[in-house]
């Protein structure tokens, strides 16, 4: 059985993208915010919540960026990855609901500029490094990819 999950990637007035460092099995990775699809949610929505519980910001949906699948040891997921635009909120480390105080995976947020975002060493999805930035000088995503919510 697939396990979906949704992402959103966000950017400021700056062009300046959202990320979140998360520590997992004691390594520091970096990534845009989200997780998983919970019941009665599609892929969007949960974008949406989870930018919200893990850094404070409400935002809208837009264009599907990619849809990335695995089929490893760890079972068959799925990704998908929009693009996000504020519509409000504060900025601010939130929780993971699914873990208690003590297992909290989430230790910084804050947005970075692309020549920051491109040294990072450890980057998920790597597509952010090189390729949205790509997309983002070939389409105008402030006024076109926001169609989805």
């Amino acid at each position: 059985m697939w396990i979906g999950g949704a992402r959103a990637v966000v950017l400021d007035d700056s062009n300046n993208m959202l990320l979140l460092r998360q520590c997992h099995e004691g390594r520091d990775i970096w990534m845009a915010p989200g997780g998983g699809i919970e019941d009665g949610e599609n892929a969007a929505e949960a974008a949406i919540r989870e930018v919200r519980e893990e850094t404070g910001l409400e935002i809208s949906v837009g264009s599907l960026l990619w849809h990335v699948e695995e089929v490893s040891e760890r079972g068959q997921r799925f990704v998908n990855f929009y693009i996000g635009r504020i519509t409000g909120g504060t900025l601010a480390l939130g929780e993971d609901p699914e873990f208690d105080e003590a297992g909290q995976v989430l230790r910084e947020v804050r947005f970075m500029p692309r020549s920051e975002v491109e040294k990072i060493e450890n980057l998920y999805p790597e597509y952010l490094r090189y390729e949205f930035w790509d997309m983002l000088e070939e389409i105008d995503f402030k006024n076109d990819a926001f169609k989805v919510r």
